[in-house]
C-alpha cells in the first residue's frame, strides 16, 4: 500500500461525485481570511461560507508573512478581495510555546538543527495580531481602504470575535 493510497481512494469517491459548479476564481464574498493551519479549524465552516466565497491562506500561527502579503495583494488586485479577516485562535502552539521549546521538541524528534528558522512564535498574542493587521494596513501593494480586522477563534467553543 502507498503513503496515499486512502487520500486517492477517497478523491475517487469525490471525483466520481463531482459536478462543476461553474465557479470564477474571484472571491464570491469579497473575502480574503489569513488563519492557521491547526486542523480544529474550519475556515469555511466557522464564517457561515460555502466554496468560492473566499480565499483562504493558512500557515503556522496565522501570520501575516511575506508569502501572505503578496497572495494578499493578488487576492485583493485580481481576485475581488475588498475585506481580510485575520483570525488567531485559543490554544495555538505559536503562542503558548517558547522558541528553545519548539527547536528542541523538532531537535528530539528528528535530530534536526532549526534555530536558523523563525517560526515567527507570539509571546503576546493579540499584539502579534496587532502588528499583523497593522504590515496589511500599511502594505504600499494594497489600498488604503481595505477593511481588515483582527479576530480570535475558540476551539473549544467555535465563538468568533473581532477583536482589532
Amino acid at each position: 500500500m502507498g503513503s496515499f493510497d486512502d487520500v486517492l481512494a477517497a478523491n475517487d469517491a469525490y471525483a466520481a461525485a463531482f459536478v462543476d459548479a461553474g465557479l470564477p476564481g474571484q472571491a464570491g464574498k469579497g473575502l480574503a481570511v489569513v488563519t492557521c493551519m491547526d486542523s480544529r479549524i474550519n475556515p469555511l465552516g466557522m464564517l457561515g461560507l460555502v466554496k468560492g466565497d473566499a480565499k483562504i491562506l493558512r500557515n503556522a500561527g496565522g501570520r501575516v508573512t511575506e508569502d501572505v502579503l503578496r497572495t494578499l495583494v493578488l487576492a485583493v488586485h485580481l481576485l475581488g478581495v475588498e475585506r481580510i479577516l485575520v483570525v488567531e485562535h485559543t490554544e495555538c502552539k505559536m503562542a503558548s510555546a517558547t522558541v528553545e521549546e519548539v527547536h528542541e521538541g523538532i531537535f528530539e524528534a528528528s535530530g534536526l538543527d532549526t534555530r536558523s528558522l523563525d517560526f515567527q512564535l507570539m509571546d503576546d498574542q493579540l499584539a502579534a495580531l496587532a502588528v499583523d493587521i497593522q504590515k496589511i494596513r500599511s502594505s504600499p501593494y494594497l489600498p488604503a481602504e481595505l477593511v481588515v480586522g483582527g479576530f480570535l477563534y475558540d476551539v473549544r467553543t467555535g465563538v468568533l470575535r473581532e477583536v482589532l
